[in-house]
Parts: structure tokens; C-alpha cells; sequence
């Protein structure tokens, strides 16, 4: 029963990211373009909405290249365990008051820790195509993806600290509103580490197609380019809910099936945010990246942990 049930999650996870990613393709485009003061995508279906469902078929039938120095069997599985991790990290996330899909009680290390598998992952395509611009790129991934995980988990415990629980549906059941002017900071941090650790600019370093033309997947085409694009945003999908829900309180003030559309509006502000900041800041240097997260994001993210110790010492 635990088999099937974890195999009808792992399709249903698949088809939410495959299905958000189409519709985040599309308002992507819609958000950056209005950034640019331009319209986007309008010409197929209404409002352009049917746009990237054209462009699904180019990818599934576009050649499949493999790069003849490549390590091939690296090269083809590699982008696999870069999407897989991202979609089993949503089995935590409490999607309404008292259900989650897997309920455990470590779950906030579990979406903090299984999405860094897909560090390794990263490396090891970048290195089986046997190409200098996109080893470059894994290495520059792999080196902003670890460091981006100390602040980000930093700021997530600070509501831990306040739940008094590493399970997602205590947290959830144990917020309150006033929580949100108390970890402001920290979301701001969780906030901007996810979008680093999603290698999403301004922060898309690993990727700069204006120097490693488009980094660590510049050999991939076809299906296995979407996976990396797939991963992606099913990372900026995950990363929204489970914000949504520690930081704002899922579906509060609301119960039940409004409580998930609730849940699901904040993550799509969240994403929407997202967005916008990638199309509004210019990419960082490498260097600035890394200082930025070792000499401004980690302090911050201990001086609220300092700030929650000490609202907590006198409640």
C-alpha cells in the first residue's frame, strides 16, 4: 500500500510541476513583458495562454544530440535526478490544515535537504559533456547551491523555533499572524536564497549564456533540456508553497477547500515576485554572489534567530 501510495504521489507531483511549468512559462513571459512594456505572447489561443502548449511538441520531437566525447550514459540520466528531487521534495508540504501527503516529523529538514541532491546531479551532467564552458558552469552551480542552503535554512529556523516542531502541519497549526512582521526578515532571506538556490537570475551565474553560453545543460536539447527547465520551475512551484505555508500560514485565514485555493493564491504572489526580480536586478558577479550570501544573508539570518530567542524568552 506505502508502494502504490508513493507511486501515485510521484504522478501526481510529476503532472502538478509539468502542468505549473506550462502555465509558468506562459506567465513569465506575460510578467517580463509588461516589465518591458511590451505584450507577450497573445497570437496563439486567448491572451497567448496556448503558446507554450504549441512549443511542448518542438521539444518532444526535437533531435536528441549527445556530444561524441560525452560520458553517455552520465549525459542521458543525469537530468532525471535533477527534476526527480525537486518533485519528491513536495511530499511534505502541507497543502491544507492537517493533511500533507507524507506526514513526518523531520518534514522541514526533508524539503530543505532532499532538493540538494540535485547538486550532484548538476555536476555530473555538466562534467559528462566534456566541455569546459559547461564544467565551469557545474562548478559555479554546485559552489552557490551549497552555500545558499546555510542562510536559507537558517531563516526557515526561525519558525521552527517558534512552532516548536520540525513537522510542516504543526508549524502550520501553530501560527499566528503576528509571526509575519516577527520573520519578515527571514522570509526575505528564504526568499532570496531560493531564488539562488534555483540558480534563477539575478543570480543565474551558473547559466550566464553571455559567457558560458547557457552553462552547465549548453549541450542538452530536446526533452532533456526541459527537464533542467522543468526542475526549475518546479523548484520555484515548491519553494512557493512551503513559504506560503510557514511563512504566511497556508491557507489562514481560511479551512478546508478555500484554505488550499488560499495557499495556492500566496504561492503564486510568491512566484509572481520571483519573477519579477529577475527581470528587474542585473546578474551578480561571481565573487559579489558569494559575499553576499556569506557576509550579508548569513548574519541576518542569525541576528533573527537572536530576535525569535529572545521574543520567545519573554513569552
Amino acid at each position: 500500500m506505502t508502494l502504490l501510495w508513493g507511486f501515485l504521489w510521484g504522478v501526481a507531483a510529476v503532472a502538478t510541476i509539468a502542468g505549473g511549468a506550462i502555465l509558468g512559462v506562459w506567465w513569465e513571459r506575460k510578467v517580463s513583458a509588461r516589465i518591458q512594456m511590451r505584450y507577450g505572447p497573445q497570437q496563439i489561443g486567448p491572451f497567448g495562454s496556448l503558446q507554450m502548449i504549441a512549443d511542448v511538441p518542438k521539444l518532444l520531437f526535437k533531435e536528441d544530440i549527445v556530444p561524441a566525447l560525452a560520458d553517455k550514459a552520465i549525459f542521458k540520466y543525469a537530468p532525471l535526478f535533477v527534476f526527480g528531487p525537486v518533485a519528491v521534495s513536495m511530499v511534505v508540504i502541507p497543502f491544507t490544515a492537517g493533511w500533507a501527503p507524507l506526514n513526518t516529523s523531520v518534514g522541514v529538514l526533508f524539503f530543505l535537504a532532499v532538493p540538494s541532491i540535485e547538486v550532484i546531479a548538476i555536476l555530473l551532467s555538466a562534467w559528462a559533456s566534456h566541455n569546459t564552458l559547461s564544467t565551469l558552469g557545474g562548478l559555479r552551480a554546485t559552489a552557490q547551491m551549497i552555500s545558499y542552503e546555510v542562510p536559507r535554512s537558517l531563516a526557515v529556523l526561525a519558525i521552527v523555533l517558534l512552532a516548536g516542531s520540525l513537522r510542516p502541519l504543526d508549524v502550520v497549526a501553530a501560527w499566528r499572524w503576528w509571526w509575519m512582521p516577527l520573520t519578515f526578515v527571514a522570509f526575505v532571506i528564504y526568499f532570496v536564497a531560493s531564488i539562488a538556490e534555483m540558480n534563477r537570475g539575478p543570480f543565474d551565474i551558473p547559466e550566464a549564456e553571455s559567457e558560458l553560453v547557457a552553462g552547465y545543460f549548453a549541450d542538452y536539447s530536446g526533452m532533456r533540456w526541459a527537464s533542467f527547465m522543468m526542475a526549475e520551475y518546479g523548484a520555484m512551484i515548491a519553494a512557493s508553497l512551503f513559504g506560503a505555508a510557514l511563512f504566511f500560514g497556508g491557507g489562514w485565514p481560511f479551512g478546508g477547500a478555500l484554505g488550499v485555493i488560499t495557499l495556492i493564491v500566496k504561492a503564486i504572489l510568491i512566484m509572481t515576485a520571483i519573477m519579477w526580480v529577475k527581470w528587474t536586478f542585473p546578474r551578480l558577479r561571481q565573487d559579489q554572489l558569494m559575499s553576499f550570501c556569506w557576509k550579508a544573508l548569513t548574519p541576518l539570518a542569525l541576528v533573527q534567530l537572536v530576535v525569535v530567542g529572545v521574543v520567545l524568552v519573554w513569552l
